[in-house]
């Protein structure tokens, strides 16, 4: 009988919670995969949602939020690897691209048979992918970077000049994409100047 065998996978999952990020890093509050995950959907929804609305597109803003959220699964396995160490060089680059590889294929091999394919849409984008998925992954790799940059705004603003060299390394990456991506210029306008603002301030 299909899906009668035990799986894993979402138990795996919910492992996020224990892979902290920034690890080389002295962080005023210490960051997990999954609360990054979690901003990294939002984002990437929001600039989706932006490209529809504002620059002619039609994305699916929703796939774009699962495909976020599953973008660093495979440090579940792996744990997460510094950036700087992780593009020190090419082959550092391309192991580390092929440790992610292989970790999540085991985590798809985790899941029912019939249910790994539809994971592994969400996962991979497959090799004649629309320009709309491509556009689309793309707004999720913007997404990620945002996120990196508000993680260094926060440490900022918390007085922690620990982060001052990831911020300008993240904020030169996020104004780059923003230079070609229209949406991500948008939200760097209007929505990114609130972060690390105080409660009483957003309301």
């Amino acid at each position: 009988m299909a899906g009668s065998q035990e799986s894993h996978f979402l138990a795996l999952l919910s492992r996020m919670k224990y892979i902290e990020r920034w690890a080389l890093m002295r962080s005023s509050r210490p960051e997990n995969l999954s609360e990054h995950s979690l901003e990294v959907a939002a984002i990437a929804h929001m600039l989706c949602v932006i490209g529809n609305v504002r620059h002619g597109r039609s994305l699916d803003a929703e796939r774009a939020a699962l495909v976020a959220i599953y973008h660093d699964a495979s440090e579940i396995i792996t744990g997460d690897m510094p950036t700087p160490v992780k593009y020190h060089d090419g082959r550092i680059r391309d192991a580390y691209r092929a440790v992610e590889r292989s970790a999540e294929e085991r985590l798809l091999d985790t899941l029912p048979a019939d249910l790994r394919p539809a994971f592994a849409d969400v996962f991979w984008p497959s090799e004649d992918a629309s320009e709309d998925e491509r556009h689309l992954r793309l707004l999720v790799k913007a997404a990620d970077k945002i996120s990196a940059l508000i993680k260094c705004v926060d440490e900022a603003r918390a007085g922690n000049a620990e982060f001052s060299s990831a911020e300008r390394t993240c904020r030169a990456a996020v104004d780059e994409m923003a230079a070609e991506l229209p949406e991500v210029a948008d939200f760097v306008r209007e929505f990114l100047p609130s972060y690390g603002a105080t409660l009483d301030d957003l309301l």
